[in-house]
């Protein structure tokens, strides 16, 4: 019989989403299962190469030039490991270690066996790693030595996890590697409907959120970008994106469905990033917005790294109309185009748009695109959840099938975004007459004596090319505030500041950061809660 639950309901039958069960294969039904993929691509596409920047942590002597069926043997081995260990299905395993292609393929063995990957950012503080672990059910730990002596060390992980695993030689940890050589286990997948994989919320205004996922809302997500990646199946790929971030693994299914050699980066910054671009040549780049802006130095750069891109990618936040242009002039592609992605971690891509070089020209940056035919709906509400007329400032709504199932540990606050079925995003924003969505801001930051924030910034990086990034907070009165970072972190030139903003709205003087300093997420996203806070500090002091 169909499942016809809502995740609402299905949720409170879970007990916080800690036991799933094992079903028969033939229950499977549509669904997008971790576990399998790299060994049905290695299957179906034989030997293509995959280059890493970095060795592997789980087994450096395999070194950066690596295969399909590679990367298969390391999954069925790693999950080997871990069943040997005692890891079972349905039992929550957190992923938490130094950035590294590896979590991938640690996400993808502990799934093989039916467990769930519970994946934490690398850039976690430790308190925070704390506080989500007490929101789980008693997990695994796969975690280093860099974690466990340096943000963890304080963090009492007795009684918060079952056990520690460690890719290293970590004290206090049990080395994965004492498992090696265990038979491979046969794979184990679970009813679609079942967690499957939890990731977490950007963390922008607070303690992350802990999103749940199963195989049939990820499979919801990934049908349509398979669709959106047919004009470029095939085309080497080259990715520096957040290995916890759910966006990561859909993009990695439709590139491995289609056979795309890959480059995966864990090392953004251009000197790095530009000889290895060059080297493979890319047709497919995708990566964070704010990595975007960074790479536009690539776009002049020796060898020539991006004259072969044909499709760009962006999600995550929006991205400045100078960069977009930036990017498809470096292609010598006839006809190159960047597709932007609207959504968020709990929903998926929601809306989407392209860019050429003569529609990015003339470009509206705050213009998100449209909803996804068949799979999602977007509009905008008032605070009575009642549509409102186009063009006309609202909260920004949206229906989709690839919606998680619950938050874990505050279900509460998951059935307080929901309204009808309709999913807050946590933005402004209005749409045309024709259904085309505008983003204005999000609705925690916006500003009474600013109309969009974003907009203002866009402008600026426009007007500026010096700047890598500009980002506009309400200050200790609500005043805007311009946070402004240069490039090569040269003093700001004042007098063209006072010029590119004589026709904007009244903001404060600018203060001027080194862009380190900037607090973000692991997608690279500005945590502009976070400045304000800071802001207010430094006045207090």
């Amino acid at each position: 019989m169909a499942d016809t639950s809502t995740p609402a309901e299905r949720s409170g039958h879970m007990r916080d989403q800690h036991q799933a069960t094992r079903r028969p294969e033939t229950l499977a039904g549509r669904g997008f299962y971790l576990g399998s993929m790299l060994r049905e691509a290695a299957d179906r596409h034989g030997p293509v190469f995959v280059t890493l920047d970095r060795p592997l942590d789980v087994n450096p002597a395999l070194g950066t030039d690596l295969t399909y069926p590679v990367l298969a043997d390391v999954v069925d081995e790693l999950s080997g490991r871990l069943w040997e260990a005692g890891v079972r299905p349905s039992e929550q395993v957190v992923v938490h270690k130094t950035d590294n292609v590896d979590i991938v393929l640690l996400t993808c063995a502990v799934s093989r066996i039916g467990a769930v990957p519970v994946l934490l950012s690398p850039g976690l503080a430790g308190p925070v790693v704390g506080q989500l672990l007490e929101r789980l059910h008693k997990p695994w730990l796969i975690t280093d030595r860099a974690k466990l002596e340096g943000p963890l060390n304080d963090v009492e992980l007795t009684g918060l996890v079952r056990r520690t695993l460690s890719v290293d030689d970590a004290p206090g940890a049990e080395p994965l590697r004492k498992y090696a050589g265990a038979e491979t286990p046969a794979a184990v997948r679970l009813h679609p409907r079942d967690p499957s994989l939890i990731t977490h919320s950007s963390g922008t205004t607070g303690l992350p959120k802990l999103a749940v996922h199963c195989p049939n809302t990820m499979w919801n997500r990934l049908v349509p970008q398979k669709a959106m990646g047919w004009p470029t199946r095939g085309e080497t790929a080259a990715l520096h994106m957040s290995f916890v971030h759910s966006r990561f693994y859909h993009l990695l299914g439709v590139l491995l469905h289609f056979g795309s050699p890959l480059v995966l980066i864990t090392d953004p910054e251009p000197a790095n990033v530009g000889p290895l671009l060059a080297r493979h040549r890319p047709g497919i780049v995708e990566t964070h917005p704010n990595t975007f802006v960074l790479w536009e130095e690539l776009a002049d750069a020796p060898g020539a790294p991006l004259a072969r891109v044909r499709s760009y990618g962006s999600t995550f936040d929006a991205i400045h109309p100078r960069t977009v242009q930036r990017l498809l002039d470096a292609s010598g592609r006839r006809s190159p185009w960047l597709i932007q992605l609207y959504g968020q971690s709990e929903t998926g891509p929601v809306a989407f748009q392209w860019f050429t070089r003569r529609s990015a020209a003339r470009a509206d940056g705050r213009r998100v695109g449209i909803g996804i035919p068949g799979f999602t709906r977007v509009r905008v509400a008032d605070e009575d959840g009642r549509r409102v007329r186009p063009g006309a400032p609202g909260r920004i709504e949206a229906r989709t099938r690839g919606r998680i199932l619950t938050y874990l540990g505050a279900r509460e606050r998951y059935l307080r975004q929901l309204d009808g079925g309709w999913w807050q995003m946590g933005d402004m924003g209005y749409q045309s007459r024709w259904g085309a969505l505008y983003l204005i801001d999000r609705e925690i930051d916006q500003i009474d004596s600013v109309h969009s924030n974003l907009e203002v910034e866009d402008t600026l990086m426009s007007r500026l090319e010096e700047l890598r990034e500009v980002v506009i907070v309400p200050g200790v009165d609500r005043e805007p505030v311009p946070v402004v970072c240069v490039r090569g972190e040269r003093p700001l030139d004042l007098r063209r500041w006072r010029e590119a903003t004589a026709d904007l709205p009244t903001m404060a003087e600018p203060r001027q950061w080194r862009f380190e300093e900037l607090p973000m997420t692991s997608t690279w996203k500005v945590k502009r809660v976070e400045i304000t806070r800071m802001l207010t500090e430094s006045a207090r002091t």
